[in-house]
């Protein structure tokens, strides 16, 4: 597994990492983003590229940042769409309307623990895990295919596994089957 540096843009290796990856594999790509901007990239990574299988662009819900909007423009989503990219606008697998209970009753249930439990080895593995859930759900992805995930800890992306999908109701069935590259978590 590659470790990286968590303060430093790693989104060009990480791509080339998931890239290569999906290419042995021969599966789809399944790529968190929330703006749009790591995605796009990810579009200009592999424009010159023959990969033969689908990319899902994985972005928030409406509503997450700012009520009644998206993080991602609709110019930037057109943009996407046109590259041939699927894109699925969810609500966080791993969090979405639990914590909207946690926030009013302030207690802490169960998908939000497993969150927790996979922040404990990078917030991207948790992402990645959550995208492939997502992406699932949305129909976007093959249940119970291997898919490699691009996820990142705040920004750009830093994290890559294979995840075995399922979907969020049967969320234990997902298996972590690699972790390609994540950041070190050490402070």
């Amino acid at each position: 597994m590659k470790l990286f540096d968590v303060k430093n843009d790693n989104s060009s290796e990480a791509f080339a990492i998931a890239y290569d990856k999906a290419v042995e594999l021969d599966t789809d790509i399944v790529l968190a983003t929330t703006s749009g901007s790591t995605a796009l990239r990810f579009a200009e990574y592999i424009s010159d590229k023959d990969f033969a299988n689908k990319v899902i662009v994985v972005s928030h819900a409406y509503g997450t940042r700012e009520k009644g909007r998206n993080a991602m423009s609709e110019e930037t989503r057109k943009q996407l769409l046109d590259t041939g990219f699927t894109v699925v606008t969810a609500a966080h697998a791993l969090s979405g309307a639990e914590r909207g209970l946690s926030n009013v009753y302030k207690g802490v249930y169960p998908a939000e623990i497993v969150a927790h439990a996979l922040r404990m080895i990078s917030a991207g593995v948790k992402v990645c895990v959550e995208i492939s859930l997502m992406a699932c759900d949305a129909g976007a992805i093959t249940y119970k295919k291997p898919v490699v995930c691009i996820g990142g800890t705040g920004r750009n992306a830093d994290t890559v596994c294979v995840i075995t999908p399922s979907y969020s109701a049967s969320l234990l069935e997902t298996k972590v089957n690699d972790i390609l590259c994540k950041p070190s978590l050490y402070e």
